[in-house]
Parts: structure tokens; C-alpha cells; sequence
């Protein structure tokens, strides 16, 4: 018993049309491997399923332009004229917009003669030399805003720097004071408290050089009222720091 006649139209099931699609694509690019290999054929297909996936496959003894090359030839059709006249087209246009800025730009600079130039072709380089400016003046003022604020900020940093300095120097200036206090002999203790804490009988000088704090010189000096408590060599308690 003989197979039936298979009625060919759109299959609407769509998984079924895709499993179809996918089998009879198979047998067409085997069809055309064969044909290749059999009769020595240039055989060139092409394929776009319905969801725009290409399919292509070329005899090896020639690339997919050579064939196209060949088919236009034989059938002195040009597959590329109207790309052809398009891109000729985009290209014309782009020289006449690089012609009338090349101009522009000479007219700005001064290289080309005003006087051709209507009132009105004045007035409009007029107005777009007076945007450029503009446009110049406004950038320029915010660079300078910029330069300004990172140079507060650097002086803020600076002033810190600076207080945080001082602060250690005052610092260390009271604890060289409480070793000087501790360190008077106990038999004499009350009479040197006493004399120690009258406000002639010390005295702290800081001379701080330098306002950029790199080189600061620090001196301060000590003099007690009781000549017992003077150095042997006659001067008082100096002490000299200096910070690089």
C-alpha cells in the first residue's frame, strides 16, 4: 500500500513548523553537499528561518562574495548599485557640511574676507562669536572656582596642622614644667612650691618661625626665683626643640 499525498500549506502548530523546518533544512544542505561532490557544482544557499535565523552554506572551491561576483556578471545584474548611489549621496553631503565649517572657521580667525558677507551673515557670526566667548568665559570662571576652593581647603588643612602643633608644643611644655616641679629636693619643698608657682618667678617664651610650619622652633625657659635652684653654671633651666 502506497504512502498518501502529503497536502503542503503553513503548518500551525508552531513546534511541529519548527521541527519541520529543522529536518528539511538538513536535507537541503545535504542535498547540496552531495550535488557539490557529485557533479563538481558551485552550489551557494542561503536561509532565513521565521525567526530571522540565517542559514548559509557555499561549495568550498569558491567564497559567498566570489559567487555573487560571478552570478553578477553572468547576469549583468548589479546587486550594489543602489548601496552604491547611497553612500555617493551621504558622501556629497558630508563635503558640503566640511566645506561650510572649514569656512566658518576661517571667518572666526580672520583668514577669510568679511566683506563678501551680508549684514545678515554679520550679525549671525556676530552672535555666534559672542556665544564662543560666552561659553569661554563661563568655563574659565569655573576653573578658577575650582583652584579656589581646592586652595581654601589646603589652607584649612594647614591652619589644623598648625593648631595641632601648637597644642603639642603647649603639651609638652607643661609635662617638662610638672618634671621640673616634682624634681626640687624634699627638704625644700614648701619654700620652692611657694616661690614656684608666684608669677615672676617663671617664665615661657614660645617663637614659633615659619608660617608654613615645616621649620618651627620652639624655646622656652624656666627661671626660678631661688638662686639654689639655678643650673651650676649660673643660667636657668633652657630647653630648646626644634621640629623639621
Amino acid at each position: 500500500m502506497g504512502r498518501g499525498k502529503i497536502e503542503i500549506k503553513r503548518i500551525e502548530n508552531p513546534t511541529n513548523r519548527q521541527v519541520t523546518y529543522s529536518k528539511r533544512r538538513s536535507g537541503i544542505f545535504k542535498k547540496a553537499k552531495e550535488l557539490t561532490i557529485l557533479c563538481d557544482a558551485q552550489v551557494c544557499l542561503i536561509m532565513f528561518s521565521n525567526t530571522g535565523k540565517v542559514c548559509e552554506y557555499v561549495s568550498p572551491s569558491t567564497t559567498m562574495k566570489e559567487f555573487f561576483d560571478r552570478f553578477r556578471r553572468v547576469t549583468n545584474i548589479d546587486l550594489w548599485a543602489s548601496q552604491y548611489e547611497t553612500l555617493q549621496e551621504e558622501l556629497k553631503k558630508q563635503k558640503e557640511i566640511n566645506s561650510r565649517l572649514k569656512k566658518e572657521i576661517r571667518q572666526r580667525t580672520g583668514q577669510d574676507d568679511l566683506n563678501e558677507l551680508t549684514f545678515e551673515e554679520l550679525r549671525s557670526l556676530e552672535a555666534n562669536l559672542l556665544s564662543s566667548v560666552e561659553i569661554v568665559r563661563l568655563r574659565k570662571f569655573h576653573v578658577l572656582g575650582s583652584h579656589t576652593e581646592t586652595s581654601k581647603k589646603r589652607n584649612k588643612a594647614m591652619e589644623e596642622t598648625h593648631k595641632n602643633l601648637l597644642r603639642a608644643t603647649y603639651s609638652q611644655a607643661d609635662r617638662e614644667e610638672e618634671f621640673l616641679f616634682y624634681a626640687i629636693p624634699a627638704d625644700r619643698e614648701g619654700d620652692h612650691h611657694r616661690d614656684y608657682l608666684s608669677s615672676s618667678s617663671s617664665m615661657r617664651t614660645l617663637s614659633i618661625s615659619g608660617g608654613d610650619c615645616e621649620n618651627s622652633q620652639i624655646t622656652y625657659q624656666l627661671q626660678p626665683s631661688q638662686p639654689n635652684l639655678h643650673h651650676a653654671a649660673g643660667g636657668g633651666y633652657l630647653y630648646n626643640q626644634h621640629y623639621a
